[in-house]
Parts: structure tokens; C-alpha cells; sequence
């Protein structure tokens, strides 16, 4: 594969709600204005000849192919493509992964592509999609809302409940300590708002406390479950919080002086609906394998923290250097803008790198229902970026 990343950008984080700090502007104005902050300096050579975006709620504001609306409001050339995608959450990925397809195959020499969610516009199922109550479905493969897909993932696995407070405290930690950072510095301002709203400090005491949330959810989706009876232990600080949010990078066929990064190896994979969570291992794997790779290899990881249940997994699981993961928090402090995460773990990983004057790293996300997806990166150093460019 041949794909480079000349930038990554995000936006805050906002609270999906009617007072959050995002929630007065529409989902085309969030991608606008990281167009505008990728449109300067040497990126300008590189006029985008499509945009791909990934967003799950494609009704309301989100409706009527959003990468187009947003081509629109952004006045992005006529002649650029523009088509939106549903891969649940793992879709912000799966558009730059798209993207770095069409650049290596000669399709495109640069594509724009990311991902936005206005969880406070449009909520989460707001489709409403028959495939949610579709009873004539194989019962492993019937729908079950991922939070209660984690408490039963954690029941499996003998994920601990002390074990989904200790990651859910490194994360809130972790965010509170990157702010003012390097490692946020491709998050652009908007509306006011300059920090990542969700995040809600917190103590080993405070999260002990806490009650399971989602017993009562379960019970409407029994059927589903096969009359499973849960042991339910994801409380609300174990979840990410709904939010909204964008992320945009610009990918391109080649390098030039200000190109951030080279895109190594992508790979995406389905998994047991059953378990719903656990595709993001299988494309980490194939990603890793791709690019002859190992994770001692990784200076940096932003794995995705779909509910406590799949971090405190990727620590047990596999032998990684936690100091490398998630360095300035995760999505069980800052939020997850579902179709737009992807996209932003990419943007905060090049940041990462750059903060740890690192090589390699990996974006890891996951789904509902077997979805992930995953890619390793070489972040270029400023005399590589010199060299390819000559």
C-alpha cells in the first residue's frame, strides 16, 4: 500500500446534549471547519478529489449523504466525489482506510476522509432500522445494544469489575494530564469550545460506588439473548459517553514536506455477532501481520475503549507496554461521536507520536454486532518528510 497522511485533524469533543458545546452547529460545520484547517500551507498542493465520510445516524441532520452536504457547505470542487458510509463505529476508520485504498490503486491522488456524529441531533438508533427487532434472524446474529453486548463479553471473559475500574481511572487521568499537552495539538477549537467536555475526573472510590447501569435494558432484549440471564457489571463510568464530534484526514498518493505520516497496513474484519466487541482484535491482528509487525513494534496505540470490557481485555490478553496505550485517554473519558472515532484516534495518534518522537503506531477500533477494523502507521520524522519530498 502506498498512502500518505499529510494531516489528521478532530474536533473537541462535546457533550451530546442540548447545553453541550457543539450541539448549536449542524454536522456539515464541524467537517467544514476542519477543511479549512487542513486547506493551508504546503496541503494546498494537494486539492481533494473526494470525500468519504463515515456516520451511523444517517437520518435528520446526518441525512441525505452527509459528505455531500458537507462538499456543499465547504465548497469543495464540483467535480470532487462525495459518499457516506455505515460501518457502526468503526466507519471514520473505514473511510480514511477507503480513502488509502483509492490513492494506492491510482483512483485519487488525495482524498479527503474522516468522520462525524451529532449524537445531540440525531441519537443513538435514531434510524430506527428494522434489523434492531428483526426476530426471523439466527439468534446469535439478533441485535443486542452493544452496552449490554459488553456485560455479557465481560461475564464471558471473567473480566472483573476492579479490572474495568482500573482502566476506567487511567483514562480519566490520562485525559486531565494531556490537556495543555502536545498530544492535543491537532484538536481544533470550535464554537468555543477547546477541551473535550466529557471527561469527568474522577477516584477508585467514587467508581467503586458505582451500580451496574443496564440490567433494565437487558430485560427488553431477552429474546434476543436467548433468555440469557446476565451478570451485569459495566456501570455508566465504564461506558463512553455519547458525544459529538468530527475527524478529517487528508490522504494522498505522495509525500511532500509537510506529509505527517505513511499509512503501512489497514485490514478489517467482521467477528461472532454474539460477542459483538471482539472484531477489533482479529483486524488488529491482520493489520499487525500486514505490515510484518509485531506490538513491541508500536511507540504508540490508540485503542479504541469500547466500554471498559475491551480495554481491560487488550491488557490481559496480549503482551503490550500499557504506557504506550492510549496516552491521552480514551473514549471512556473524552466520549465516543460513533461514525466520527476512527477518525479522531488517528489524529490523536500522530499527536501522540509526535509528542513521544516515535515510529510506528496502531489505531484499533471496534463495533456492534463483529466489526472492526485497524491500521498501523509510520509517523515521518522531519528529514524524512525532506527526503521523500525531493
Amino acid at each position: 500500500m502506498t498512502a500518505y497522511i499529510q494531516d489528521a485533524v478532530r474536533t473537541p469533543r462535546g457533550k451530546a446534549k442540548a447545553d453541550g458545546g457543539l450541539a448549536t452547529l449542524k454536522p456539515q460545520q464541524l467537517i467544514a471547519a476542519l477543511i479549512e484547517s487542513l486547506a493551508t500551507g504546503e496541503r494546498q498542493a494537494h486539492a481533494p478529489q473526494a470525500l468519504i465520510l463515515g456516520s451511523v445516524g444517517q437520518v435528520g441532520a446526518q441525512g441525505g449523504n452527509i459528505a455531500l452536504v458537507s462538499k456543499l457547505y465547504a465548497q469543495l470542487p464540483d467535480e470532487a466525489g462525495a459518499w457516506t458510509i455505515n460501518n457502526y463505529c468503526a466507519s471514520g476508520l473505514t473511510a480514511i482506510g477507503q480513502a488509502a485504498n483509492m490513492v494506492s490503486a491510482g483512483g485519487a491522488a488525495a482524498v479527503l476522509a474522516g468522520g462525524v456524529e451529532m449524537m445531540s441531533r440525531v441519537p443513538f438508533m435514531a434510524d430506527q432500522a428494522d434489523f434492531y427487532a428483526d426476530a426471523d434472524l439466527p439468534q446469535p446474529a439478533r441485535y443486542v445494544p452493544v452496552v449490554v453486548a459488553a456485560d455479557r463479553l465481560a461475564e464471558r471473559e471473567g473480566i472483573s469489575r476492579e479490572e474495568m475500574d482500573v482502566v476506567t481511572l487511567a483514562s480519566q487521568d490520562k485525559a486531565a494530564g494531556a490537556e495543555g499537552t502536545g498530544l492535543v495539538a491537532s484538536r481544533i477549537a470550535i464554537n468555543g469550545l477547546s477541551r473535550d467536555e466529557c471527561a469527568r475526573p474522577t477516584t477508585a472510590k467514587a467508581l467503586a460506588a458505582l451500580s451496574p447501569a443496564f440490567g433494565a435494558l437487558a430485560k427488553s432484549y431477552s429474546e434476543a439473548l436467548g433468555g440469557l440471564e446476565i451478570d451485569h457489571r459495566h456501570t455508566l463510568a465504564h461506558a463512553p459517553p455519547v458525544a459529538d464530534g468530527a475527524g478529517l484526514a487528508l490522504i494522498t498518493a505522495s509525500p511532500n514536506g509537510a506529509t505527517r505520516g505513511r499509512i503501512v497496513a489497514y485490514a478489517e474484519s467482521g467477528g461472532d455477532p454474539a460477542a459483538s466487541l471482539t472484531a477489533g482484535f482479529r483486524a488488529m491482528d491482520l493489520a499487525l501481520s500486514r505490515a510484518s509487525l509485531t506490538l513491541a513494534d508500536m511507540d504508540r496505540i490508540e485503542f479504541m475503549e469500547a466500554f471498559a470490557v475491551t480495554i481491560a481485555k487488550f491488557f490481559r490478553d496480549y503482551e503490550v507496554d500499557q504506557a504506550r496505550v492510549n496516552v491521552s485517554g480514551g473514549h471512556l473519558a473524552k466520549g465516543h461521536p460513533m461514525g466520527a472515532t476512527g477518525a479522531i484516534l488517528l489524529s490523536s495518534l500522530l499527536d501522540a507520536l509526535d509528542d513521544a518522537d516515535g515510529r510506528y503506531g496502531l489505531v484499533v477500533v471496534a463495533g456492534a454486532s463483529g466489526v472492526g477494523a485497524a491500521m498501523v502507521i509510520e509517523r515521518l520524522a522531519a528529514s524524512q518528510r525532506r527526503t521523500l519530498a525531493s
